[in-house]
Parts: structure tokens; sequence; C-alpha cells
């Protein structure tokens, strides 16, 4: 899934509006994305269009109970990994960026 902000936003300064996203997942209907700083912040999904929607078939998906989504790739799809990774947890942090990598690596081939 690619994503591009709509338009330039004073309160997300770590995004740019002329930058196509890999979104890495979905939170509360919100996109964790690599920002311009290149961390893995979760974002409103209501600043974004959708570049390509197509979500990886491997990600596990859950409704919350009011409806929201979560979707994650299998690795980063437990409770507390980006604590972990914010915490700079050494197993976190290197499973995150194995996943990542691979995403990006897959979204501009």
């Amino acid at each position: 899934m690619i994503i591009k902000l709509r338009a330039k936003n004073e309160q997300y300064p770590d995004l740019s509006a002329d930058q196509a996203y890999v979104v890495i997942g979905i939170e509360a209907n919100d996109f964790r994305i690599l920002n311009d700083q290149g961390r893995p912040y979760l974002y409103p999904y209501h600043l974004f269009d959708l570049i390509d929607p197509r979500e990886p078939s491997d990600w596990i998906h859950e409704l919350g109970d009011d409806g929201e989504r979560y979707a994650y790739p299998p690795s980063l799809n437990h409770s507390g990994f980006f604590e972990d990774f914010f915490d700079a947890r050494q197993e976190a942090v290197a499973t995150f960026w194995h996943v990542v990598n691979q995403r990006l690596a897959l979204a501009v081939a």
C-alpha cells in the first residue's frame, strides 16, 4: 500500500506533500509509515490519498470493537512490538528493519 500526503500540514512537519510513503501497518485505521526522518510513526488516515491500495497478502487483519482496522505483517503484529522498538530493544529493532527493508524493496520493484 502506497499513500501520498494530500497537502502540507503544520501539525506534521515530518511529512512532505510530494512524497510517496509505503504503509508499514494500519492501527485503529491510522497508517504507520516511515516519516521524512525515517521514524515509523502513526498518522491519521484522512491526511492521505491512496496511490496504490494493494496490501501485502501476508498481513494479519483484525477489527476492533468499534470496527476500526488493524493490519500488520506477522512479525510486527504483537502487542507491545512498537513499544519495544522505541525502547531500542535489539530484537524488535532488528525484526522491524528486516521486515521494512523487504517491503520497501518490493514497493520499488
